[in-house]
């Protein structure tokens, strides 16, 4: 199974527990090894290069966002790659443009961002609570698809990865959370509260791939009640699509610096072999068998 087979394509219907395939961890430790290094492969690619991406991350309170986002910066060099966590607007981006603050964020040549959370909250949140009249967030799938679109045609990786889990497995990650001392900073009075409009966020989610997944920046859905399948599931789509027409073999060294450094480092006949044939683009990585069910 290849990223396609998470894209949303019309209106979903978010799943429930029985369409949340789970993985074994020996294998997922095996596929994230592999995954995080074409990923690191990836990214020295796009170095000295004009290509750049941008990765939208959004999903439910408790789905995995920073677990995910800690396991691309275990693999991925900071110097190029930067992580973005949105929040709430200060007082000065309030009276911007709503998009103004993300074009401020977008990656230059040769980087990789993640947007933990992004343009996206003015028709999830900012429409549930009631911080965006309904003229502001309407109007605004327009303008994000005209953004998105604008991203694309100058040549940016867009990836688009939203973190499903029930109902049921948020509570039981809320409970993890307040027994387990190292993880309570993360729960909030407002995580509660906002459980309490599940089916609203459900029915805004699902205007939102409706409306916003589109062929040239479409949504990937990943089940995520197992954290192992959604990790390996989300970095299957990233490797998939920031890959996408990257070659990944090591680029031609320049003759006059292999010359020297032959000099040099005394570089023998079967060195210079070894330097000038370099590796083999890394193998594809297949999905969990448990995905194809």
């Amino acid at each position: 199974m290849k990223a396609k087979n998470f894209i949303v394509k019309g209106r979903p219907e978010l799943p429930e527990s029985g369409d949340h395939p789970k993985l074994d961890f020996a294998d997922y430790e095996r596929r994230l090894a592999t995954l995080q290094g074409v990923l690191q492969l990836t990214q020295q690619a796009y170095l000295g290069t004009p290509r750049r991406a941008v990765i939208v991350l959004e999903g439910w309170d408790t789905a995995g966002k920073g677990g995910l986002v800690r396991r691309l910066g275990w693999a991925l060099d900071p110097r190029s790659f930067k992580v973005h966590p949105i929040a709430a607007p200060n007082e000065i981006e309030r009276g911007q443009l709503y998009l103004e603050r993300f074009w401020l964020r977008l990656p230059a040549k040769g980087q990789i961002v993640v947007f933990d959370r992004s343009w996206y909250g003015r028709v999830l949140v900012e429409r549930v609570e009631g911080f965006a009249a309904k003229k502001d967030w309407k109007r605004a799938y327009r303008e994000i698809g005209e953004f998105e679109r604008m991203l694309v045609d100058s040549g940016v990786h867009l990836v688009k990865i939203f973190l499903h889990i029930t109902a049921d497995e948020q509570m039981r990650r809320f409970r993890d959370r307040l027994l387990n001392p190292s993880k309570r900073w993360k729960l909030s009075y407002e995580d509660f509260r906002n459980r309490a409009r599940w089916k609203d966020y459900e029915a805004a989610i699902e205007d939102m791939m409706e409306e916003t997944s589109t062929d040239h920046a479409p949504w990937s859905l990943i089940p995520a009640n197992n954290k192992p399948f959604g990790r390996v599931a989300a970095l299957k789509v990233l490797a998939d699509v920031l890959g996408e027409d990257v070659p990944l073999e090591p680029r031609p060294i320049d003759p006059a610096l292999l010359e020297e450094a032959r000099r040099a480092l005394g570089l023998s006949d079967a060195d210079m072999e070894r330097v000038a044939n370099g590796t083999k683009k890394p193998k594809a990585v297949a999905a969990p068998e448990s995905a194809k069910k």
